[in-house]
């Protein structure tokens, strides 16, 4: 099959199409013949030589993927051959195949496309593990959600309009918050020109947020928390300004606040087969309906992986990249 998977880390110009054996599923796994798979930042981390896949991933990057069962693993479910289907994976997704263990696969319905539908894997577990989980936003809160035109934050967009939040995106323009406004966003701050943290007090009269969803770490979240209310929950998915930050300790004692965070890829098989199945059950049935859409930046054939790293670096997207794959039959 074609694969995009570096010999090295490097720029974007390491993604290069080669040639690499079909994998074989094993027993709880399916092989997807792939038609589309997801950009995402791990991604571009993971190509740099920063974000190692975990023992026994592959090499290959590409942690969302969209296509057809084509077989399944020992004592597998037969009925899922030539079913549509999107997985979360560990690694893999940058290839005309790839295995996905059966539980973290969810059935593509008929209002995605494969497109839209590879689009829609690690950033829902995502937000919805961080948000909601361990964050606990519920009904009527009002969450803070940084990278509001990211696939994280128009992820977040949509799940806060479905499940009753009041969301506060930032953006790093005025162009991202007007974008992020039009997805359905309540309120959107342009960070490079605003105070979000004075911002945040004036739109929720000083009130404070539920919940923060940080990928920004560093000294964003000091600040984060003063955006916070009282029993509020800071929860951190990335550090994208550095792994250290200072914070008030007293504050957090005498406001009640909780600092949290998680990183998915390294969770086992089981934990992510339980979040899908949740997903089955809260989440799908919008899917299934069409209420929920991935935003959809822009495309880009697998050959062209670097271009699609080099838009994703630029940070002009708004939205999901995804990359065309397609392949020969099984």
């Amino acid at each position: 099959m074609t694969a995009i998977d570096p010999a090295a880390p490097g720029g974007p110009e390491v993604l290069v199409p080669v040639e690499r054996p079909v994998p074989t599923p094993a027993a709880g796994e399916v092989l997807l013949k792939v038609h589309a798979a997801g950009v995402n930042r791990p991604d571009i981390l993971q190509r740099k030589g920063g974000y190692p896949p975990p023992s026994g991933a592959p090499t290959i990057p590409g942690l969302e993927v969209a296509g057809e069962v084509v077989a399944v693993g020992e004592g597998g479910n037969d009925a899922l051959i030539g079913q549509p289907m999107c997985a979360l994976i560990a690694g893999g997704g940058y290839a005309q195949y790839a295995v996905a263990p059966e539980g973290q696969c969810l059935p593509v319905p008929a209002a995605l496309t494969m497109v839209e539908a590879a689009a829609i894997p690690e950033t829902l577990f995502t937000v919805w593990t961080n948000l909601f989980e361990r964050g606990y936003a519920s009904e009527g809160d009002t969450v803070l959600v940084h990278g509001g035109t990211s696939g994280i934050g128009t992820m977040a967009i949509a799940l806060a309009n479905l499940f009753g939040l009041t969301i506060i995106v930032t953006a790093g323009s005025d162009a991202k918050v007007e974008a992020a406004r039009s997805l359905g966003a309540d309120h959107a701050i342009n960070y490079a020109s605003e105070d979000f943290v004075a911002r945040v007090q004036d739109i929720t009269g000083g009130a404070g947020c539920a919940v923060v969803l940080d990928m920004v770490g560093g000294d964003y979240v000091p600040r984060n928390l003063q955006c916070l209310a009282d029993d509020g929950r800071h929860v951190s998915i990335a550090v994208q300004r550095g792994l250290e930050a200072t914070i008030p300790i007293f504050e957090v004692m005498r406001r009640r606040l909780t600092l949290t965070g998680s990183t998915l890829r390294p969770r086992d098989a089981a934990f992510k087969a339980m979040v899908a199945d949740e997903l089955g059950r809260t989440v799908w049935p919008h899917v299934e309906a069409g209420r929920l859409k991935p935003v959809i930046d822009r495309t880009y054939p697998l050959a062209h992986a670097a271009d699609a790293h080099r838009r994703m670096e630029a940070g002009d997207h708004v939205g999901k990249i995804v990359l065309e794959v397609g392949g020969p039959a099984a």
